[in-house]
């Protein structure tokens, strides 16, 4: 039982990626003219796609070691400030809209976001809706638009049982 799951366990490691060393060492010897990337793929005992995307890689970074991995994507605007400030807003007046919302931080901090994003920044924020849907509805109906009966309204016939 114990090595069937320290098996699976070794099967579900992450791969890890080559050292620098290696990488070195694979670009200096085609520098040099000791093969051909295909050649020397098979030489250091790496992939030839491998060698081919470090080579490229080389190519715009100018250098041989790992360029750092940075966070993918663009920065987000919606900084501790600006989280701050929204807060601000709704603890001074709690019923304010979205569209009120995004004047107040297009006057205070001269930003604007989109009503979808400003509506996923206050979910993260843990804002709640104004409205509970556990709360009993409303006794005022509302009103009818057209001279049409309304479905909701009970019937007064009685329903045919056939």
């Amino acid at each position: 039982m114990y090595t069937v799951i320290a098996l699976a366990f070794a099967i579900k490691k992450m791969a890890k990626a080559y050292s620098n060393d290696l990488r070195c060492k694979l670009l200096t010897a085609y520098d040099c003219g000791q093969g051909s990337l295909r050649a020397l793929a098979v030489l250091f005992s790496v992939s030839y796609d491998w060698a081919k995307k470090i080579s490229s890689q080389r190519l715009h970074s100018q250098q041989m070691e790992r360029v750092a991995q940075s966070r993918h994507g663009t920065v987000s605007r919606v900084t501790p400030a600006v989280e701050a400030e929204l807060l601000r807003q709704l603890r001074e007046q709690p019923d304010r809209t979205l569209a009120e919302l995004q004047k107040g931080l297009q006057q205070s901090l001269g930003i604007s976001f989109s009503n979808q994003h400003l509506w996923r920044v206050l979910k993260r924020l843990n804002v709640r809706l104004k409205k509970s849907h556990f709360m009993p509805p409303s006794e005022t109906p509302k009103p009818i638009k057209s001279n049409a009966r309304s479905f909701l309204r009970k019937s007064t016939q009685p329903r045919s049982t056939s």
